[in-house]
């Protein structure tokens, strides 16, 4: 059965067309789904009960069960939810002082094998539908009971390599008659893949790319990153400086700091080469500890006079707070548990 929240508001008037239905219906199906965060058909009241009926026999309204729920100390709440068929997926909700904001999962498992990353190790399945990457965001906000002001996509899986689903529900959260949350409060991660970047670059969709570099010369990107062996560091600088150039939008660059090899000072002299003149931002990350890992997270002196040296030398950056380290807030932790259990 085909889930209704798969469908951006252009595509849903398309399909009612095609069930013999007028097309404000659509518009009217929207507002429920996401302003009033109706959980069935039943609950359209402005609907007829043909209508109702003629939705529950053709759609389904996709409604994740929370399998495990963790809350942290400094309010970070971590959830692994039930998709329906045998898979579990991730969603992180953080707290800053700017309002809540969300780390968003777009498929099971993970194709990349970024060596520090939880997601590592996860068998990949399949990609997101549409219509169950909103429902992480629905399901947290009703859980909840708190509006989310921002999406980040950076939870299990590759966000452009399940490209038109991602595409597909940043229209659906980006519309005034959704979820109505601004492209600018919308930030796309990606591992490397140059295509996609060129892809989105085309889209006109303002919301941030954020790129994990994580090394600033390919034998160590390689090490760390698969991806960086088809894409590598000159190709994906140049995918950067294109989409720069097309966006006229800042990149935000991750690069997680590991203990003794790629946090020194020269490495910091190596990016500051690698980004100087580019519209840009580098969100330095202490690393996460996973299990079987075989990075560990960089001293806070080392990662405060990496900081340092690429203010100084004209790149912003700046250093992610940890948020849900007593709950193992990583992506891809709370579901590698689970499935050892």
């Amino acid at each position: 059965m085909k889930n209704i929240k798969d469908y951006d508001l252009p595509s849903l008037k398309e399909e009612l067309t095609n069930i013999g239905e007028k097309t404000f219906r659509a518009e009217q199906i929207f507002k429920w789904l996401y302003q009033e965060k109706v959980k069935s058909f039943d609950e359209m009241t402005n609907l007829s009960l043909d209508l109702r009926e003629k939705l529950k026999q053709n759609y389904d309204i996709c409604n994740f069960k929370i399998l495990k729920k963790l809350e942290s100390s400094d309010g970070t709440k971590k959830y692994l939810f039930d998709l329906t068929d045998g898979n579990a997926i991730e969603t992180v909700l953080m707290e800053y002082h700017y309002g809540k904001s969300i780390c968003v999962s777009s498929q099971v498992g993970c194709k990349m094998g970024c060596k520090f990353c939880a997601s590592t190790g996860i068998p990949f399945i399949r990609s997101l539908t549409s219509g169950e990457i909103v429902e992480q965001i629905l399901a947290v906000e009703q859980d909840t009971g708190d509006r989310i002001s921002n999406v980040v996509f950076m939870g299990i899986g590759e966000p452009l390599d399940n490209y038109e689903n991602v595409i597909n529900a940043i229209k659906i959260l980006n519309n005034p008659k959704g979820l109505n949350i601004g492209a600018r409060h919308i930030s796309v991660s990606t591992s490397g893949l140059v295509p996609r970047i060129y892809d989105l670059a085309e889209e006109n969709i303002q919301c941030t790319l954020s790129v994990s570099l994580h090394a600033s010369n390919d034998e160590k990107r390689s090490a760390m990153m698969p991806v960086n062996n088809a894409y590598n560091i000159e190709t994906l600088m140049q995918a950067c400086k294109d989409y720069i150039a097309k966006t006229n939008k800042r990149i935000s660059f991750e690069y997680a700091l590991a203990k003794d090899n790629n946090d020194n000072l020269d490495d910091a002299k190596q990016l500051v080469k690698l980004l100087k003149g580019m519209l840009c931002h580098v969100n330095l990350i202490p690393i996460n500890k996973i299990e079987n890992g075989k990075y560990i997270k960089s001293s806070n002196e080392n990662i405060i006079k990496f900081r340092d040296y690429l203010n100084e030398n004209g790149i912003v950056a700046t250093i992610r707070r940890e948020l849900g380290s007593d709950i193992d807030a990583a992506c891809g932790q709370l579901r590698r548990k689970n499935l050892k259990s």
